[in-house]
């Protein structure tokens, strides 16, 4: 959605900024438009890529707490059977 947008608003400049131009200039404008919406879509897909190591890495995080609390609680339940069993 911010793609989509950020290139109507440059298309919008640039069609407002071509009325008194020379094609020269025009076709400059258009480069320099380009090579902005361009570099902001490699900020954006980086930004979604960062996020995307950043929940992973959180779910494995948790996946590994998990999973160490379950082993222990099943080392205290096992050690609390013989414990019971011994009386």
């Amino acid at each position: 959605m911010k793609i989509i947008t950020t290139l109507m608003i440059a298309a919008g400049l640039t069609a407002l900024a071509a009325c008194n131009q020379s094609p020269k200039e025009n076709v400059a404008d258009n480069i320099e438009a380009n090579a902005e919406n361009t570099a902001g879509n490699i900020e954006a897909n980086a930004a979604n890529v960062a996020d995307n190591l950043e929940a992973n890495a959180q779910n494995t995080a948790d996946a590994v707490r998990d999973a160490g609390n379950n082993t222990a609680d099943a080392v205290r339940d096992g050690a609390a059977a013989n414990t019971t069993n011994k009386n």
